[in-house]
């Protein structure tokens, strides 16, 4: 192809002079990559297991990073670029931005930059114009130069006096770098030069930049005032923020970021509540965050621009939520919420409130399925049912493997058991040591393979074996096993999500059959991301959940790509195995992410014919 065919660069022409994009991943990779199909460790984060593969993907006829790792790092090269240089692919500003990386880096000579720039500004004439001519992020707002340095003092009692009307206490100034400011010498947008000063009756406070401060005069006519030019990156409340987090509200303004963060939520405010949401932003915060929630003014301005944000951020699952507040100037916002002597419980139960009306036909659903203890289902035909049972700590998973009739139901009912159990009570929980549920947490049980009865009967002998007379209010169990296959995980998440609020969190999600959540356990695609989601799930509600994985034919390793994914994300894996001649059974630790599977003993357990249960037998040596 010719030097004229290539003069305006985009994707196609790198693409055919990069080998379908396989000499950007050499480049940047440098010595990491090898050759295709070669295993490597991640270059975005410390990755202790070479889990990275380039490969050619046959659909898009492409070079491709492959991270089994972490999902979040797979893409083209150009998905590649991007993420080294902080540039978004969906973004037709970012993407051209990598393309002239590219075309800059490999030495292409693809597109001159003047050339380039021209180009874009004949082409888009009237509708781009270059940066310097592009208005500024807060049009509409006052702004000044500095003629000299801000003047700071310490908050007076009636400055913290009305910080304190929200709630908003000293602490939470220091955290956020709020500022009382004695006084302020600029210079206008005029070249006018003004100063400011701070009195009882107009107090001035700073809400600190990097580069620069956002002057707040609450009482003033003038009420912001900006010093220095900021980017469009202002996202007040970010640096504060977790690393992760259920709930994430963005509100309005600053002040509705500190009454939020005073009451123990998350918050993040923009520049103003018609300020554009970039899509970099909401895909970090998507993943680190469960619920993205809209918390704006309950004026015209803010309902429109709450309504109109959640339709065009759709695929980011942005919902927003509306106070019960007149929408006057002295009640409009959550800070005036707060003022009001309301509480966050009372903001929790508006959010639950919204969860109801979203999972409507979830909750619908779920009742039809929820065990009802005080009409126990009539006994049908006796059927043979396996029970997989999975455990794990707070934030992880854990699995326990076997074949059928190696007592993994048994071993189950141990354990659940001992979380069941009420305060200062013993009971057997087969060798193993469960944390009690002192916080009445929510307990949670997913079956997707037994009949109604047979799950209605195995929980009654759970319960009597925790020594309870009736199962407690914050235990749920459901029988799934007549939901379709493709309605079975969403119906489980959103219901986790409910009960988390409703019960004040999760001590353990027990899912017996997490094979019956896919179509197949061999669908690689489909087991990632189930496995995906139950981790994320267990991070974000800070519980454990327990999956169970059948074992091979040949009895030497977990079942199918579901297995494969379970053996490398869970926090440890259990297998539950019979004993020959025996009526015993054996379990022993096949992972164990903190320390050696050897330095965990094999617990004994059997069947105790005068107490009519299993009991624990105590340990025994290790068969290596």
């Amino acid at each position: 192809m010719n030097q004229a065919a290539l003069s305006s660069i985009n994707k196609e022409s790198i693409l055919l002079v990069t080998n379908k994009g396989l000499d950007v991943f050499k480049y940047f990779m440098g010595n990491r990559f090898s050759k295709v199909g070669k295993s490597f460790k991640s270059p975005f984060y410390n990755d202790n297991k070479a889990s990275c593969y380039i490969y050619l993907d046959k659909k898009s006829n492409l070079y491709k990073f492959k991270d089994f790792g972490d999902a979040e790092y797979s893409g083209d090269c150009f998905f590649f670029v991007g993420k080294i240089f902080g540039y978004s692919c969906e973004d037709r500003t970012d993407f051209l931005k990598i393309l002239e990386i590219i075309d800059t880096e490999l030495s292409l000579g693809l597109s001159e930059q003047s050339l380039k720039i021209q180009n874009l500004l004949d082409k888009h004439q009237g509708t781009i114009n270059v940066a310097s001519k592009i208005k500024s992020i807060h049009d509409g707002f006052e702004t000044a130069k500095n003629k000299l340095p801000i003047q700071y003092k310490e908050f007076s009692l009636k400055e913290l006096e009305f910080w304190n009307k929200y709630g908003i206490k000293i602490e939470v100034l220091q955290k956020y770098n709020v500022h009382s400011i004695e006084s302020y010498n600029g210079i206008s947008k005029e070249g006018r030069e003004f100063l400011l000063t701070s009195s009882p009756e107009q107090p001035i406070f700073g809400y600190q930049g990097r580069r620069f401060t956002k002057l707040y005069r609450p009482f003033s006519k003038l009420r912001f005032l900006y010093t220095g030019e900021i980017t469009e990156n202002y996202v007040f409340g970010f640096e504060q923020l977790p690393v992760r987090g259920d709930i994430l509200f963005i509100t309005g303004g600053e002040k509705d970021v500190l009454s939020l963060a005073a009451h123990g939520l998350n918050a993040i405010c923009l520049n103003s509540e018609t300020a554009h949401i970039p899509k970099n932003l909401l895909r970090g915060l998507n993943y680190r965050f469960k619920h993205i929630t809209l918390l704006y003014d309950v004026d015209d301005t803010g309902k429109t621009s709450m309504e109109r944000l959640c339709k065009e951020y759709k695929n980011y699952k942005v919902k927003s939520l509306l106070l019960p507040l007149s929408g006057t100037k002295q009640e409009k916002d959550v800070s005036d919420f707060f003022k009001l002597k309301h509480s966050a419980e009372d903001l929790m139960m508006l959010f639950m409130e919204m969860l109801d009306s979203m999972y409507e036909d979830t909750l619908s659903v779920m009742r039809s399925c929820e065990i009802d203890f005080k009409n126990p289902p009539k006994a049908p035909e006796p059927l043979i049912t396996i029970n997989d049972v999975t455990i794990g700590t707070p934030g992880n998973l854990l699995c326990i493997a076997g074949s059928e009739g190696s007592g993994k139901t048994n071993f189950l009912g141990g354990m659940l058991s001992g979380a069941l159990k009420p305060e200062n009570t013993v009971v057997d929980t087969l060798g193993t040591f469960v944390q009690s549920n002192e916080g009445n947490k929510a307990i949670l049980l997913y079956d997707t393979e037994q009949s109604e009865f047979q799950l209605y009967k195995n929980i009654s002998y759970i319960i009597d074996r925790s020594k309870r007379e009736k199962p407690p209010q914050w235990f749920k169990a459901f029988g799934l096993v007549g939901i379709s296959r493709n309605e079975r995980m969403n119906l489980i998440l959103e219901s986790m999500d409910r009960l988390y609020y409703e019960h004040g969190g999760i001590h353990m999600v027990v899912i017996d059959g997490i094979a019956d959540l896919l179509n197949g356990v061999n669908d690689e695609e489909s087991s990632v991301k189930l496995i995906e989601e139950l981790f994320r799930m267990a991070a974000i509600y800070n519980t454990c959940i327990l999956c169970v994985v059948h074992m091979a034919p040949s009895g030497m390793k977990l079942r199918g790509h579901l297995g494969s994914e379970v053996q490398r994300k869970a926090a440890g894996i259990l297998l539950v195995e019979k004993e020959a001649n025996s009526n015993c059974s054996v379990v022993k630790a096949l992972k164990v992410r903190d320390g050696s599977p050897l330095d965990v003993p094999l617990i004994q357990f059997g069947w105790n014919k005068e107490q009519g249960r299993h009991v624990y037998l105590g340990n025994c040596k290790s068969s290596a």
